[in-house]
């Protein structure tokens, strides 16, 4: 086994509980880590035998920028749910808001999902 990582990819949604998250948007930080049996790949060094990263990337842009949740529980969830496919055995996905509306000082809040499905 082993995993690709695609850390710290930047997007622009429109995301939140608020009426004015949606409308507005703001920058949401994703990372991914897709895992599955890399040993025929190691082997061949051929695309085919692995899992083509930057669709994965395309996978993950569409997602965030293509839809609009309430929640970061719904929009990781999607994302990790729409990684599971090909070889990949396991997603990991965390997806980090900046701008949260609070009356503290924070840098980011963080959901983290990981979903999985029999090879």
């Amino acid at each position: 086994m082993g995993k690709i990582t695609l850390q710290n990819m930047m997007f622009y949604g429109y995301h939140g509980v608020y009426e004015h998250e949606r409308e507005m948007g703001q920058r949401f930080a994703v990372d991914a880590e897709l895992s599955l049996d890399m040993t025929r790949a190691g082997e061949t060094d051929a695309l085919e035998d692995s899992h083509d990263y930057v669709g994965a990337y395309e996978v993950i842009k569409g997602v965030v920028e293509n839809n609009k949740f309430q929640l970061l529980e719904a929009l990781t969830t999607r994302i990790a749910d729409a990684l599971l496919t090909g070889k990949v055995t396991e997603a990991t996905v965390r997806v980090r808001k900046p701008g949260v509306t609070l009356t503290g000082q924070l840098d980011f809040v963080q959901v983290e999902v990981t979903r999985g499905r029999r090879p």
